[in-house]
């Protein structure tokens, strides 16, 4: 029986970019006048599209020259990348994690911008293990919490999404795969502010997934029933 896709995303799941983040974006809105501190990140916008949190807050404050906008978003990006090169680490486990789970076809799905991803997991020592398999919403022109990034990072690897296990720390992107019709792994670290979503099964670190994953696959994939339902 063929082993399931695993997509893994990016910030929060596998690398501890969102304090980074979370700061660069806080420094850029304020330049431009719109107010934004890291919390704000943490709390409301984790996982969201820079450019959906930027039409929020102008609807909240008022408008903002496009252009000033898209010189702030360079000027963000770049002081991103240098401190990912230089300040990113792992989330706790995620190393372990994807080593106990070499075996299985693996993939990046992230809202962010391949530059980004690519960055963060050569800072973290990770582009060897996932290679180009590497799924950016701008990329594909598609944004959690919309299935679409999913199914498309599915469809590229030749898997069906009854035939994926999507792993996500943010509710936009549980609730993305969720709807894309995949099995989903919420990695839950802020149990008392977040709530994990039906049908999504939730984790506390990265140190107990892998054997989720492998119970999952003895469980469900391996199971006379959906073999029977794969073979006819």
């Amino acid at each position: 029986m063929p082993l399931p896709l695993l997509l893994f995303d990016c910030d929060g799941t596998l690398v501890d970019s969102e304090p980074l983040l979370a700061e660069e974006m806080a420094i850029g809105l304020n330049s431009v006048g719109l107010p934004f501190a890291p919390t704000d990140y943490l709390g409301e916008f984790r996982g969201a599209r820079f450019r959906r949190i930027v039409a929020e807050l102008q609807q909240r404050y008022g408008d903002v020259d496009p252009e000033q906008l898209n010189r702030m978003e360079n000027t963000m990006r770049a002081n991103l990348a240098s401190r990912l090169a230089e300040e990113l680490t792992l989330i706790a486990g995620a190393g372990e994690a994807l080593d106990a789970l070499a075996a299985y076809p693996s993939a990046v799905v992230s809202n962010g911008p391949e530059t980004k991803i690519y960055t963060a997991l050569q800072a973290t020592g990770l582009s060897d293990y996932f290679g180009n398999r590497l799924f950016s919403g701008y990329t594909a022109n598609c944004w959690k919490p919309e299935p679409c990034l999913h199914l498309h990072a599915a469809s590229i690897m030749g898997y069906s999404a009854h035939d994926c296990i999507a792993i996500d720390d943010a509710l936009v992107g549980v609730r993305a795969a969720l709807e894309a019709g995949m099995t989903v792994i919420h990695l839950n670290r802020f149990p008392d502010a977040e709530e994990t979503p039906e049908n999504a099964i939730m984790i506390s670190n990265m140190y107990q997934l892998p054997a989720v994953i492998e119970r999952l696959y003895r469980e469900a994939w391996r199971s006379p029933a959906r073999q029977r339902v794969i073979g006819g």
